[in-house]
């Protein structure tokens, strides 16, 4: 049943993961894979099908209703690394105030298919990746918690460890989250936006509305910001701008100084980017600017402003065809192999930090367009909120 999301997988990839297995959310968050290849993915037939899908799920027992509230602790494992999170409802007043803060804009595509979808269904499949500050009455409840038997424990197709608890009422743990002052997406910011979407649609709908209806929450789940796990998102250009390499190499040593050869290719600080070039790596460096803004000092700013952009003639990240991004996940040999067989420049990052993620949601500014890699992902399937 438990997949993953929904964002990650072309429509190709989701009806690969979902063969032989009925009981699969893919059914419903990729409806469209049940349909034939030629249906309009944005159709509503795909949402009257994801519909059709989540009801029988319900009727064959492959989804049981709670007997009463309750709350879950959700631990993620891959390798070393360990988080684990608060499973909860969140309220969409807290997303309208901004105390659930965003770096990122939406795009109006993909918040128009999840509102639609959340709406057809009523129901909220893919949980909102929320952190915030640690707080240590939070900690102590999860630390202990996690000491009982879990009610779910199991590794899934890609390594990753996926562990629960049920915590039944769990009106302690809502007082201790109490002291949390604000939280922030850390990944799911079109299932935020659309859940908020919808429930001003209901409201709208609703005459007697009082903000306590099942509509006005949407599936969240808390993690730590200590526990969370960054990885970069690197970038390829695809071409030179008609610039050979040798010509590229002293633009670049103009613009940032000394450049290191046959440098790592991983950043170890911030402040550090590794550019892949014609079978070589070599090593930029740039001091902080005390001036800039939050945005502006994190290196994926800088690497944009002062050689994308101007050398490079990459404007616009979110429109250009010249540029393409690869999750952190993949690592470097994925930008080296990328190089050698298509041409161009790849640029290995430092990965942004938690704080410099906070500190922009803070300043109520947006992170520029890819920038950030959670991993491990949260599972869907796992929680799933109706109304």
């Amino acid at each position: 049943m438990a997949c993953v999301p929904y964002d990650v997988v072309n429509a190709t990839e989701a009806a690969a993961l979902a063969a032989g297995k009925p009981r699969s959310l893919l059914h419903v968050d990729r409806a469209e894979i049940d349909l034939p290849p030629e249906t309009n993915p944005y159709s509503d037939a795909v949402y009257a099908k994801a519909r059709e899908n989540l009801l029988a799920l319900q009727r064959n027992g492959s989804l049981g209703r709670e007997a009463g509230p309750s709350l879950y602790v959700y631990e993620q494992q891959m390798g070393t690394h360990r988080q684990r999170g608060l499973v909860a409802v969140c309220h969409v007043a807290d997303y309208d105030a901004e105390l659930i803060k965003k770096h990122e804009k939406t795009r109006p595509d993909k918040e128009d298919d999840r509102t639609k979808l959340i709406d057809t269904i009523s129901a909220n499949t893919g949980p909102v990746f929320l952190t915030y500050r640690d707080e240590p009455a939070v900690t102590a409840l999860v630390n202990a918690k996690v000491q009982e038997k879990p009610l779910h424990d199991f590794t899934a197709p890609d390594g990753i460890r996926h562990t629960v608890w049920r915590v039944a009422g769990g009106e302690e743990w809502v007082k201790a989250f109490g002291r949390v002052p604000v939280t922030y997406i850390a990944d799911g910011h079109h299932r935020a936006a659309s859940a908020a979407r919808v429930a001003r649609m209901r409201r709208d709908r609703n005459p007697g509305h009082t903000g306590a209806e099942d509509y006005n929450w949407f599936l969240c789940v808390l993690f730590p910001a200590s526990e969370l796990k960054i990885l970069p998102y690197n970038r390829i250009v695809l071409d030179l701008n008609g610039l050979q390499p040798a010509d590229l190499l002293a633009k670049v040593k103009s613009i940032f100084g000394n450049l290191e050869e046959n440098a790592a290719p991983t950043p170890t600080a911030v402040g550090q980017v590794s550019m892949y070039l014609a079978g070589k790596w070599y090593g930029l460096r740039f001091p902080a600017d005390p001036k800039a803004d939050p945005v502006g000092r994190l290196d994926v700013s800088v690497l944009q402003d002062k050689l994308l952009a101007p050398v490079l003639g990459v404007e616009n990240v979110r429109t250009s065809k010249r540029i393409d991004f690869v999750g952190g996940i993949r690592g470097t040999a994925e930008l080296v192999k990328r190089v050698d067989t298509e041409g161009g420049v790849a640029f290995s990052l430092y990965p942004v930090t938690l704080n410099q993620l906070m500190d922009i949601s803070d300043a109520g500014q947006i992170m520029p367009p890819k920038s950030t890699w959670f991993e491990p992902k949260l599972r869907s399937g796992l929680f799933i909120h109706t109304f």
